[in-house]
């Protein structure tokens, strides 16, 4: 009896050993791809991935500008700042292809994010705002309606700045063809 028990110990062992090992030596391989990239129309790279080692897809993206303000560019004869559109500098990024190309690209302009090097050409501009987020956008009949949370009324001063932070906006909005006039809500945002 002993023997017997010894030799069914042995065989569930051996089953159990050949159960957890059949994987390791007759399953699917481990696949390691190459470490080649690809180049994307954009510029960026991807890289090789998955079973087959495909290259992951690119990212496709549309340029947009951004306006941002530079008021040496907007100084009037007594070269004292207008506080106009003349200042108005625009900016290109490249954004992914979505539904919401506009609303993708005013939150981008919100974000404020400048390069050095256009900072450099006297770029400036006081976004981002704490506390302020685009919560919607509506185009209807060429007029597109921009819906925002300013939940610190960062939105709010002398007209000189709501007037350029306004006209960012606008003219970030306006470069698409289909958007003829900008509103905003509420209708108090951007008011001195």
């Amino acid at each position: 009896m002993k023997k017997f028990l010894i030799i069914s110990v042995a065989i569930i062992i051996i089953v159990v050993a050949g159960i957890a090992a059949w994987p390791r030596f007759f399953g699917e391989k481990p696949v390691y791809c190459t470490q080649e990239a690809k180049i994307c129309p954009d510029g960026s790279y991807v890289a090789r991935t998955g079973p087959n080692c495909e290259f992951v897809p690119c990212l496709q993206t549309e340029t947009v500008k951004l306006f941002y303000y530079n008021p040496e560019k907007d100084r009037g004869n007594d070269g004292n700042i207008l506080c106009s559109r003349e200042g108005l500098v625009a900016v290109e990024r490249k954004i992914p292809i979505s539904k919401t190309p506009i609303q993708d690209t005013i939150k981008l302009l919100l974000l404020g994010e400048l390069t050095d090097e256009e900072r450099s050409r006297g770029i400036s501009t006081e976004y981002p705002l704490q506390g302020l987020s685009l919560k919607g956008a509506l185009l209807k009949d060429g007029v597109l309606t921009l819906e925002f949370d300013d939940l610190n009324n960062k939105t709010v001063g002398g007209s000189c700045r709501v007037g350029i932070l306004w006209f960012q906006i606008e003219a970030t909005a306006k470069q698409f063809p289909e958007v003829q006039k900008v509103r905003f809500l509420p209708e108090e945002i951007f008011q001195p």
